[in-house]
């Protein structure tokens, strides 16, 4: 594509030095003929499917720069034969044209996504999310499955698996989202095409209890479980995962494999967070109170733990210090019902009328809110998820 821009800077530079006026007048003429031709030539050749017909698009991009189905199908077949350099030095091209087209933006994220420029890819693809891909299902699985795989990858691993466990429940072939699910379970910050060869097999198999689990195939979900943890005792978010699985109906096994994750990472923020949650609904006050201060101490950003050390404060007897906790929950996630309700709670008990009143009109809003908004969260995401 740099030749492209040669070429088109080139004809500019000879129409601004050379011929006089009416020579001049019949060149512009005769390009116009030409581009008009070649623009024909280039439109029949991609419907005939034929081999030259990015080579006819470039040559017509090169008498007119700014012709946006001409970048737009240049860019697109260029994508096609793999050539994701050049796709994407055209599509930057075709968005500064045109800003609002979804699909461009998604065609752009995915040709960065190949030349591994992630940061880029990811703010383009979530850029064609919000600008919307209109009828195109087959594009926009793509990039909700890019999306997934480039937020593990940069580490933000609760919103990836929260964006899996949508994908999954929608997807007609779960079975493509194996490897991206187990990446984000285990957090392990690589997308599918830079697993480790001696990770795959602990990746392939942690994928399919999640999606068997996502899917409502409980026994198989329990096999896949079980077969992971006894095939790798002591790899780092096994443990985790296996215990989270466990937790909602057998919570003293799901504590005893928290903790030995905790034994195995000893960093690991959501086993504190799920830990302190089951100990706060055992009434163990002061173990609640401790993981969830450790949590906070490892991740001061994690609307769940100061929620959950918010609530410990509060069971405690604790209020002053039970709503600062809170209320740095609310800031960091806004959209979690249970978190205004636990201050609707602790205001009314301090007596702070005002306080309340605003944490009861939120609720409101959240319970019912506008056409145009987002769902409520009835618990940050990285406690609501079965896995997170």
């Amino acid at each position: 594509m740099i030749a492209v821009g040669f070429l088109a800077l080139s004809l500019v530079v000879a129409l601004s030095e050379g011929p006089p006026a009416e020579a001049g007048t019949q060149t512009s003429a005769t390009s116009r003929a030409t581009f008009q031709q070649l623009s024909r030539d280039a439109d029949l050749a991609r419907e005939e499917n034929r081999q030259d017909a990015i080579q006819l698009y470039q040559r017509a991009l090169a008498l007119k720069p700014e012709w946006p189905e001409g970048l737009w199908y240049s860019g697109t077949l260029l994508y096609e034969e793999e050539r994701y350099s050049e796709s994407r030095d055209t599509l930057r091209r075709f968005v500064a044209l045109q800003p609002d087209a979804g699909p461009g933006w998604a065609l752009l994220g995915l040709s960065e996504f190949q030349t591994r420029q992630y940061p880029r890819a990811l703010d383009h693809l979530q850029r064609a999310m919000a600008l919307g891909l209109g009828e195109r299902k087959e594009m926009a699985h793509s990039v909700f499955y890019f999306v997934a795989a480039l937020l593990t990858r940069l580490e933000r691993y609760d919103d990836s698996m929260d964006m899996l466990v949508r994908i999954i429940a929608q997807d007609e072939n779960p079975a493509l989202l194996v490897e991206p699910a187990g990446l984000a379970g285990l957090r392990m910050p690589f997308v599918p095409g830079e697993i480790p060869a001696d990770r795959r097999d602990l990746v392939r198999l942690a994928g399919e209890a999640v999606v068997a689990l996502q899917t409502q195939h409980y026994e198989d979900a329990d096999a896949a479980f079980k077969k992971l943890r006894a095939a790798y005792p002591d790899e780092p978010g096994v443990h985790f995962l296996y215990g989270a699985y466990l937790m909602p109906l057998h919570p003293d096994d799901g504590i005893r494999e928290l903790k030995r994750e905790l034994e195995i990472s000893p960093s690991h923020v959501l086993a504190r967070v799920r830990l302190a949650g089951a100990y706060l609904e055992q009434q163990n006050i002061d173990e609640a109170i401790r993981l969830s201060q450790e949590a906070v101490k490892l991740d001061t950003k994690r609307a769940s733990a100061h929620m959950l050390l918010g609530e410990a404060f509060v069971a405690s007897g604790r209020l002053p210090e039970g709503i600062k906790e809170l209320e740095s929950a609310r800031d960091a996630d806004p959209q979690t019902l249970r978190i205004h309700w636990d201050l609707l709670r602790a205001y009314t008990a301090v007596g702070r009328g005002d306080d309340a009143k605003h944490e009861k009109e939120e609720i409101e809003k959240l319970t019912h809110p506008a056409s145009d908004s987002g769902p409520a969260h009835h618990e940050e995401s990285s406690t609501a998820a079965p896995i997170q």
